[in-house]
């Protein structure tokens, strides 16, 4: 690339290398972010700092985009007919400048491959596609654990679309019939903080009881980062979620020169 152009869409803009002509496309009209966040329409709970909606939960810029009319109840069995309307934000945030596109819910997964194809730059919908990536550091007959919102929506087509051909040395366990933890699924508006991180930890620690080979825990829900440090701290094992994931996205859409000694 010639230094004395610099597009906005590629490249650190840093002072060493200050060009005087910079283009930017028609239509990208927001800069100085890479990761696009897909979410939920018509939820009403807390979203707490840590949860994948929580702009403070960030050390770099995101945007945010509603899906119109995509619920809970709709994303949670991977209703065929939001496929439309997924694509349609995910191009828009492709035309705006995103670099990348993430999303809010685990369960966006099920349109993973569709939205990946329909679009020229990388889509990262779901936690869950961490997962050949997580089982690949640990020993071959170990296994991850998962702790998701809603069981009933773990299907072999959410595992397809994210690349998951043979999930058997993922041992998962839901969540949504936990008493506290269930005004998320229930969007009853409020919940006590206190007693949801005692229900995540305590699922944890009997996924682990029952299943004592598991080498790392995946937390497919975007409302679980919150407590992923108190997860690790009672389990002992790397756990990785929404955040770790769209941390990476970030870094290796936002490459800067490193400098420092010989």
């Amino acid at each position: 690339m010639n230094l004395n152009t610099l597009t906005s869409e590629h490249g650190d803009l840093g002072k060493e290398k200050e060009s005087n002509i910079i283009t930017m496309k028609k239509g990208h009209y927001v800069a100085g972010y890479s990761v696009g966040i897909l979410y939920l329409d018509d939820c009403w709970y807390p979203v707490l700092p840590g949860n994948v909606a929580n702009l403070s939960t960030y050390d770099f810029p995101v945007r945010l985009k509603v899906v119109p009319n995509c619920n809970q109840e709709r994303i949670h069995v991977g209703d065929p007919t939001l496929v439309d309307d997924i694509i349609r934000a995910a191009k828009e945030f492709e035309a705006e400048g995103a670099r990348a596109i993430c999303a809010a819910c685990g369960f966006f997964g099920n349109f993973q491959e569709q939205v990946a194809n329909a679009v020229d730059i990388p889509v990262y919908l779901s936690s869950v596609i961490q997962l050949p990536w997580i089982k690949a550091g640990l020993k071959a007959d170990q296994e991850v654990g998962m702790l998701t919102a809603d069981i009933h929506g773990i299907t072999d087509h959410l595992f397809r679309s994210c690349g998951i051909t043979n999930p058997d040395f993922v041992k998962v366990k839901g969540l949504g019939d936990l008493p506290e933890f269930s005004a998320i699924i229930e969007s009853r508006g409020s919940f006590n903080n206190d007693i949801v991180r005692e229900e995540v930890v305590q699922a944890a620690l009997d996924l682990l009881k029952k299943n004592p080979n598991i080498g790392a825990i995946l937390l497919e829900c975007s409302d679980l980062p919150p407590y992923a440090s108190d997860i690790q701290r009672a389990t002992g094992l790397p756990v990785f979620d929404f955040i770790t994931m769209i941390n990476w996205a970030h870094m290796a859409t936002t490459q800067k020169p490193y400098q420092g000694f010989i």
